[in-house]
């Protein structure tokens, strides 16, 4: 529980008609209200759980909110991000997120850090804050975010989402464990994909945004039960919520220092290793891809490796679908040697590293083949723009 001086804040008339609701209850009344607007939050990302978080941050009468993000806004983001609009596209997502903030609450102060988070900044950016909420998808950083907060004693509310599910909890809250707990270590790289990768339901982060920035005003009013030792899990599919315990692990490393996280979860290492089967691997841009087919040789067979339903939204005329689950467990492998039948293989992906991976494992069966640059995002791009783009 936050103790701010609560003699130095006062409410105009304006918002005590604007939080009126939140007035009339018990739990939060004027001195609940009087916590909120001398509150501090800063969230590290404005995308799928930033947006709706700081929408109801900002309305709940927070009255100082940090984001922390250097991305712009694209139009992908828009089937999850509400904070969000069209106007917006191309445009720095922290200044799209101030407009709206500002336009559902001007009381509030918004702090704005056009940066990547990193060990150098981190302790420096979170510090003046009360609390951190993390709205990151990625490793390196929420292990980021979670050294710092335990090294400042802040409370780091957490959230992540993936397809149709999504899990939230509370890390570094009144003893309570923290994400290093729950993952200790980092998978490999790659074996969880991203949201760009794997996708997302639109709403799911509409879901734990909110269920984050509920527990964010629990810490700060002092009420209620939180999510600290417990991890939310949320199936959309199923529309079911369960709760895992978490516990301290009494043995784990102590933190004492901000490290190099990129390293620390092998994003160099897998760079590297990348790099080196890219410079082994036979490649060909899409421009050489089209003249081949302009051609008409018929010597050739092109494969893709994505998923059913990209195929589906998106192909290159005379392309054979075989996915790249498929090739990984074997199957896949009896079926792109039937395609051959002894003609020369060229694969491709999204953008080319899933194709890359295919032809890897294909290589150690005996099946030489050549990747396509970009994938079909850079032939829709740079050949044929019918083609749609996802």
């Amino acid at each position: 529980m936050l103790n701010p001086n609560l003699d130095e804040v006062q409410l105009t008339k304006e918002e005590y008609e604007r939080y009126s609701r939140h007035l009339i209850l018990p739990e939060v009344g004027l001195e609940g209200q009087k916590r909120l607007k001398a509150a501090s939050v800063l969230c590290i990302g404005t995308g799928g759980l930033g947006a709706p978080l700081l929408l109801y941050l900002a309305a709940a009468g927070i009255g100082r909110i940090g984001i922390v993000d250097f991305d712009i806004v694209d139009s992908s983001n828009l089937q999850r991000q509400v904070i969000h609009g069209t106007s917006w596209v191309g445009k720095p997502k922290i200044e799209s997120a101030k407009t709206r903030i500002l336009e559902i609450n001007p009381n509030c102060q918004v702090d704005l850090y056009e940066t990547r988070l990193t060990s150098e900044n981190a302790l420096e950016i979170i510090k003046p804050y009360d609390i951190v909420v993390d709205g990151t998808d990625n490793f390196p950083t929420r292990y980021l975010v979670n050294d710092a907060c335990v090294l400042l004693n802040k409370p780091n509310v957490y959230g992540s989402i993936f397809r149709f599910e999504g899990q939230a909890t509370v890390f570094n809250y009144e003893g309570g464990p923290n994400y290093r707990d729950l993952y200790p270590e980092p998978p490999p790289p790659g074996m969880v994909p991203s949201c760009a990768e794997g996708g997302v339901l639109g709403i799911l982060p509409g879901i734990i945004g909110v269920i984050q920035a509920t527990e964010t005003v629990k810490i700060i009013l002092g009420q209620g039960t939180t999510l600290s030792g417990r991890l939310l899990l949320y199936n959309a599919l199923e529309m079911k919520f369960r709760e895992l315990k978490l516990r301290p692990n009494p043995v784990r490393p102590v933190i004492d220092k901000l490290i190099d996280y990129e390293h620390f979860c092998g994003i160099p290492q897998a760079k590297a290793e990348e790099a080196k089967q890219q410079m082994e691997l036979s490649e060909m841009t899409v421009q050489e891809l089209k003249q081949l087919i302009d051609s008409g040789a018929d010597d050739f067979v092109l494969l893709d490796v994505r998923n059913p339903n990209e195929y589906e939204i998106a192909k290159i005329t005379g392309s054979v679908l075989v996915p790249l689950p498929d090739i990984e467990s074997g199957k896949g492998v009896e079926k792109v040697k039937e395609a051959l039948n002894g003609h020369r293989l060229i694969a491709h992906c999204k953008m080319g590293g899933r194709s890359a991976k295919a032809l890897g494992i294909l290589k150690e069966a005996g099946i030489e083949g050549t990747n396509v640059k970009g994938g079909i995002q850079a032939w829709s791009r740079e050949i044929d723009p019918s083609v749609p783009e996802y």
